[in-house]
């Protein structure tokens, strides 16, 4: 079995390559940062020695790096599990953001994901088995304060995940669109998170291993998983 991962050198990524590792898969990952990623995936062939985990460090958000990562992975194996977690958050208001905000958002949030999956799907479709996991955001689901363009292209990325999954339910490929509300990544920076207020990084992966547990006439569309006591 083999899994793609992007966003992989920490946070959510990170955990679902781990996760993903222990259930017997090896891994492409990515990541935009060489270093983090190396070390990331020099800790988890430690802890994982009998799984091959191979990486490449690019900046997906860019279309040929996405195009070039999903061909560097089909050379080595057809993937049965895409994961298209990388992401970047950047808060604002859409009437005053500065100019190329939006387009950043969306080249990180939506394009990445839209470029990799297009290159990789067709021997996933060849194959006829496979799931593909969107890692949306709540902010995919209702509008709030800030959220501006990250929030837009966080709706574009669960909009392609819907019609995604429309095109291939026939093809045996699930597809899965996660949305979590506040986790402990670097994004809460120095958040003191002693009594448990957020979730872990470890909670996002554990729903994409429940996901993969069902049975291949089953999927998981959608996943809302929150803090208990709310979103901050």
């Amino acid at each position: 079995m083999n899994a793609i991962v992007t966003g992989a050198s920490r946070g959510i990524g990170k955990a679902i390559a781990e996760k993903l590792a222990s259930l017997g898969y090896d891994l492409f990952l990515n990541a935009r940062d060489s270093d983090r990623l190396n070390k990331a995936t020099e800790e988890l062939r430690k802890k994982f020695p009998s799984i091959r985990i191979q990486s490449l460090a690019l900046d997906i958000s860019i279309k040929e790096n996405a195009i070039r990562f999903g061909k560097w992975c089909l050379e080595s194996a057809i993937p049965d599990v895409l994961v298209n977690n990388a992401g970047a958050y950047t808060p604002g208001h859409l009437i005053d953001e500065e100019d190329g905000k939006m387009e950043q958002m969306m080249n990180v949030n939506f394009y990445s994901a839209y470029h990799l999956t297009r290159s990789i799907i067709a021997p996933m479709i060849k194959s006829g088995k496979g799931h593909i996991f969107n890692i949306c955001s709540i902010a995919s689901l209702d509008a709030y304060a800030g959220g501006a363009s990250y929030s837009v292209s966080k709706y574009a990325l669960y909009g392609f995940s819907k019609n995604l999954r429309h095109e291939l339910q026939d093809n045996g490929i699930g597809v899965t669109a996660i949305h979590p509300g506040a986790v402990m990544t670097d994004t809460w920076g120095d958040f003191d998170n002693s009594k448990g207020r957020i979730m872990l990084p470890d909670d996002i992966a554990a729903a994409v291993a429940a996901c993969l547990s069902l049975s291949p006439q089953a999927v998981m569309e959608d996943i809302v998983i929150r803090p208990q006591r709310g979103d901050l």
